[in-house]
């Protein structure tokens, strides 16, 4: 039993977000390198081609590396994350791998729910657990102005 992760089931983030674009395109937005080029990442933060690798298959890699400015300094955020339900256009699941030497020991899990509204799709998103409120915190507004770019690609 992984006393950590029962710690922090409370910091869970569960967000629902409508796009007015057909489930498939959505989805593909999660799936194809070019298109989470394109707008994943916080407002201030990119996500360049070369550092995507997604193999759309149960076992396959959901990597990339968000790049971002702080105080005159370039950093990195990294994701590396392992598909373990592929089901297009509805459900991708995904979970980030645990680094103990970087002292990460949660393995955050992705789960992606697209629903198709005839035309418009809603994406149910939960995610986590975190290791503070904190981080559930950043996440929340990170995929919150991360939303609003995927907004303007599928327009």
């Amino acid at each position: 039993m992984n006393v950590q992760q029962n710690t922090h089931e409370s910091h869970t983030l569960t967000m629902t977000r409508e796009f007015d674009a057909p489930r498939e395109l959505v989805f593909d937005a999660f799936t194809d390198p070019d298109h989470l080029a394109a707008w994943f990442g916080p407002v201030g933060v990119d996500s360049p081609r070369d550092r995507i690798v997604v193999e759309p298959r149960v076992g396959g890699a959901w990597q990339l590396v968000m790049v971002y400015e702080e105080d005159g300094v370039t950093k990195e955020g990294p994701i590396d994350a392992v598909i373990s339900v592929y089901d297009p256009p509805a459900l991708l699941v995904a979970t980030q791998r645990a680094e103990p030497d970087a002292g990460i020991t949660l393995r955050p899990e992705m789960r992606l729910e697209f629903e198709d509204l005839g035309g418009r799709t809603r994406l149910h998103l939960t995610q986590g657990p975190f290791a503070s409120a904190e981080w559930l915190d950043m996440t929340r507004e990170g995929w919150g102005t991360s939303f609003t770019k995927l907004d303007k690609v599928l327009a």
